[in-house]
C-alpha cells in the first residue's frame, strides 16, 4: 500500500464526495477521515472519524453532532444552548462555505 493511502468507512448510501469549493452534500468523507479543529479543540479528538460524525437515515446523508445536537457531546453545555452553541460550530468548521476537503475517494 503506497505511503498516506488509507482506507474509511463509509454508508453505502452516502452521497458521492462533491468537488473541491462544491457545496457540502454530507458525503462525510471529510469528517470520517480526520477530526476537524473543532473535534480537536472541544472532544479531544486527535485522529480517525471524528466521535460527532452522525448518519442521518431519513436524509440519506451525514451530519454534525456538534452542529445539531452540541449537549449531546459537550457534557457540560446546558441543552437550551443547543441552537446557540450549533450556530457557533457550523461558523467553526465553515459550514456553508464549500467542501474543503481534498481526499481523493478510490
Amino acid at each position: 500500500m503506497p505511503t498516506g493511502e488509507s482506507f474509511i468507512a463509509i454508508h453505502p448510501a452516502a452521497p458521492p464526495k462533491p468537488a473541491l469549493g462544491a457545496p457540502c452534500n454530507g458525503c462525510g468523507v471529510c469528517c470520517a477521515a480526520l477530526p476537524c479543529p473543532l473535534s480537536r479543540l472541544l472532544l479531544g479528538h486527535r485522529t480517525g472519524t471524528c466521535p460527532a460524525l452522525q448518519w442521518r437515515e431519513t436524509e440519506r446523508r451525514y451530519v454534525c453532532g456538534m452542529v445539531t445536537t452540541p449537549a449531546s457531546f459537550l457534557r457540560w453545555l446546558p441543552p437550551r444552548w443547543n441552537a446557540f452553541a450549533g450556530r457557533r460550530c457550523m461558523r467553526w468548521i465553515a459550514s456553508g462555505i464549500g467542501c474543503d476537503s481534498d481526499i481523493e475517494m478510490l
